[in-house]
């Protein structure tokens, strides 16, 4: 019945979208999808990479996930831990999960997010 994620949404607060699309589109290097026009009213801002699309939505009384999370696979997580670290994000490693090298970070409005590799 399933097939694919199609995409993942995570909240934030109103007139965050500039941090966003530095963050996302600058940070990660994904690229924005312009969003539908009845829904590019409400704010927000949409993002792809590949196969894998982020989907930023306003919320007025927005609260960051802590705990909830997209897990993001990368091709080279040192390169991606650097390049978190060099543009200010948290970097937090995790070695828990067998078989993958993971860390934790944060978008500049307090989203978790995972990005994890195969290991060896």
């Amino acid at each position: 019945m399933l097939a694919a994620i199609d995409h993942v949404q995570l909240a934030a607060p109103p007139g965050s979208e500039p941090a966003l699309r530095t963050y996302y589109g600058g940070v990660l290097g994904m690229t924005e999808i312009p969003k539908p026009p009845v829904l590019a009213a409400r704010g927000g801002c949409w993002f792809r990479a590949g196969a894998v699309q982020l989907h930023l939505g306003v919320e007025a009384d927005f609260r960051p996930a802590r705990k909830a999370h997209p897990g993001l696979r990368v091709t080279d997580l040192d390169t991606c831990a650097a390049r978190l670290t060099a543009h200010g994000a948290p970097v937090t490693w995790d070695d828990t999960l067998p078989g993958h090298r993971r860390l934790y970070s944060e978008d500049p409005v307090g989203n978790r997010l995972e990005f994890l590799e195969p290991a060896g």
